[in-house]
């Protein structure tokens, strides 16, 4: 993790004085597919992967750096036995800050980095019992690796990875990371 801060801190610092074309503020969203890691689910039949998205704003502070809000739905872990069931579902708001690279003119490489504030919902039911729900809410770090190709000055397209790591824990007797395959579009405000 400090490598990754590092290397994208060192790419934002070397590329500063680069002209910056692509000054502020924009939008997006982004649609893929949420992996819910480290659950166990013995004697369960698990479903660990749903959709996801995002909705964002962000603002260019210049070509090389941007800070970006946004909500993001993770989708539903759900886990099932004879008589039982388990849902569990995420959801993150997140600000995070953005380092890119240029490697041609319209298409760049960005690392991103910053803190989540995570809530995660589990409703569990139990035939002959009943059913219950708790929820449970924490910040911790979120950092993610994407590309991003320019269409225009005003649309880019983007693909990226980007993990939410130890949602959860508390009453919900341990935490969890959700890591998210995305696709998605930017629309900046020229």
């Amino acid at each position: 993790m400090r490598v990754l801060l590092a290397a994208m801190l060192g790419a934002a610092v070397m590329a500063a004085p680069a002209a910056s074309m692509a000054q502020g503020w924009y939008a997006g969203i982004t649609l893929g597919q949420s992996d819910f890691k480290n659950i166990d689910c013995s004697g369960f039949s698990c479903d660990k992967k749903d959709t996801a998205f995002r909705i964002l704003g962000g603002y260019q502070i210049n070509r090389n750096f941007a800070a970006e809000l946004g909500y993001h739905d993770l989708g539903k872990m759900k886990a099932t036995a004879p008589g039982a069931s388990l849902d569990i579902k995420a959801t993150a708001w997140e600000l995070v800050g953005v380092g890119a690279w240029p490697v041609a003119n319209q298409f760049s490489v960005y690392g991103k980095l910053g803190l989540y504030h995570g809530e995660v919902k589990a409703g569990a039911s139990l035939t002959g019992v009943g059913s219950g729900s708790i929820k449970e809410t924490n910040t911790d770090l979120t950092y993610g690796l994407g590309v991003q190709y320019d269409i225009s000055r005003e649309f880019g397209i983007r693909g990226e990875w980007q993990r939410y790591g130890k949602l959860g824990g508390g009453n919900l007797g341990g935490d969890f990371d959700v890591d998210v395959l995305s696709i998605g579009a930017i629309w900046r405000f020229n």
